[in-house]
């Protein structure tokens, strides 16, 4: 998605805190927007919208815009999974393929950790990976930290996953498992 809104009607209108990742309008706009009131709504896809001219935009993309001056050509990545943490440190540009390696564990995940699920019919729990759109079987093991640790182990060695800082599968393990250290490893 290209911009419309030049860089300067951006900072025109206005004020971004990388630090708090929260945006401010620079002057009141009516009678709810008023100047130095909070910019954005939380979407039902958990992203901050800011509506500028009459235009939807995502405040992460806003946000590389305005400290970068260019418009981002490729997804902003939220390095933490959460999509309303738009300080400046928690954004990285990335290609969608990147960016698809960081998701977090879906809402619907029963086993604690991403990747990891059930087989009903093995009665065992399964370690899997998505890698170039193909889903990956790690085999099947008798417990789901077990599988975890073979999903890390992949991660860690397929040369195609270079994206993925693997803070939710590490942090999910690290909650089962406190003593785990990632070095050990690698």
């Amino acid at each position: 998605m290209k911009a419309t809104i030049t860089h300067t009607r951006l900072k025109e209108l206005l004020t971004y805190n990388p630090s708090t990742g929260k945006f401010f309008w620079n002057t009141g706009r009516n009678n709810q927007i008023t100047s130095g009131s909070e910019a954005g709504t939380v979407h039902r896809t958990g992203y901050v919208n800011i509506i500028i001219d009459r235009k939807i935009y995502q405040a992460h993309r806003l946000a590389w815009f305005f400290i970068n001056g260019y418009f981002p050509e490729y997804d902003i990545d939220h390095l933490n999974g959460d999509r309303q943490d738009n300080r400046f440190l928690n954004l990285r540009h990335v290609s969608t393929k990147c960016n698809m390696q960081n998701q977090i564990k879906s809402s619907r995940n029963t086993s604690g950790f991403p990747g990891v699920t059930w087989g009903k019919k093995e009665g065992k729990w399964r370690g899997q990976v998505g890698v170039n759109g193909k889903n990956i079987s790690l085999g099947f093991y008798t417990s789901a930290l077990e599988a975890a640790l073979a999903r890390l182990t992949f991660e860690i060695q397929c040369p195609e996953w270079t994206c993925n800082h693997r803070s939710e599968l590490v942090k999910s393990i690290k909650s089962m498992w406190p003593e785990f250290n990632l070095r050990g490893l690698q």
